[in-house]
């Protein structure tokens, strides 16, 4: 069913990116609204961390209350949905749902977050989030001292090792050795990082916490954290479907001011920034809603 009140925005992804977004185009008094499928990346992680007045809540926690926050200005309204398509029209844009609804809009904010493609390894899907980790920012605190294992490979595995090494001196790295060059070789033998030439067979683990992990060459790891480098999608293809640009990592590419290089169109929040961080979301989030302002106010005054 076509619903004809045209909005000024449609945020595609309520969490905190888009709620941010909400917020500052709910106190510009924009006719808003966020549909959102209630699937965040981070469900799984016990804790938030390094986001001033929210240090150690849960993620949930934070979005509930910051969902109220926003909801609480009438101009912004919710939808618990899945937007499938975007197409372009001559005053905007159409998002249509799962559930058949068209909603037409002048400006649309992408906010819809990524999703991580999590190995097969078993036990790596129970960790993700609780001691499998990505962000020494977001969980090295906790794991400071403590030991630990990276996963990845080449410049990427080398600049975790740094970040790590400052948090603990009990650091593992799991990857091949071939993937470094003899100076990086020589920095990780001088901070008694310990190179395991193997990949991960199977990870042992108790509610999501890490007990030992099993390499392929037989060999067992005592382990309380292990960070690691996944790949990751689009949460969605609706900026393909509109022809927004990727960059070569796969984020959504947008300027300055988080425009795409679709008239009209914004992205915020983890799809399109590789500080992965609910500050980050927060900011880019709020940078947009304002940016999309001013477009609005731009176009009538």
């Amino acid at each position: 069913m076509k619903e004809e009140t045209i909005r000024d925005v449609i945020i595609v992804g309520g969490s905190y990116a888009g709620l941010a977004a909400a917020m500052s185009l709910g106190r510009s008094l924009r006719n808003t609204l966020v549909i959102d499928e209630g699937k965040p990346c981070n469900r799984q992680t016990p804790y938030s961390h390094n986001f001033l007045t929210h240090d150690g809540h849960t993620p949930q926690h934070i979005a509930q209350i910051a969902k109220e926050q926003v909801l609480a200005y009438p101009s912004v309204t919710w939808l618990d949905g899945r937007a499938v398509t975007a197409t372009k029209t001559a005053d905007g844009f159409l998002v249509h749902t799962a559930s058949g609804e068209v909603f037409p809009t002048k400006k649309l904010i992408l906010a819809s977050g990524i999703r991580d493609l999590l190995p097969t390894i078993p036990g790596f899907a129970a960790c993700w989030g609780i001691s499998v980790i990505h962000c020494p920012y977001c969980h090295g605190y906790e794991f400071r001292g403590k030991e630990t294992a990276i996963l990845a490979s080449g410049d990427r595995a080398f600049h975790l090792a740094g970040m790590v090494r400052n948090l603990t001196d009990k650091v593992h790295l799991i990857t091949s050795s071939e993937s470094f060059d003899e100076t990086q070789l020589s920095a990780l033998a001088r901070n008694n990082i310990r190179l395991h030439d193997s990949s991960i067979a199977a990870i042992q683990q108790n509610a999501g916490q890490i007990e030992t992990v099993t390499l392929a060459n037989g060999e067992r790891l005592k382990l309380d954290a292990l960070y690691a480098a996944v790949p990751f999608e689009q949460n969605n293809d609706l900026h393909v479907q509109l022809g927004c640009a990727e960059n070569e990592q796969g984020y959504i590419q947008v300027d300055g001011m988080q425009k795409t290089n679709i008239p009209g169109v914004y992205a915020c929040g983890d799809n399109s920034s590789m500080m992965r961080s609910v500050a980050t979301a927060v900011y880019t989030g709020n940078l947009t809603g304002a940016m999309v302002n001013h477009e609005l106010v731009a176009a009538t005054f």
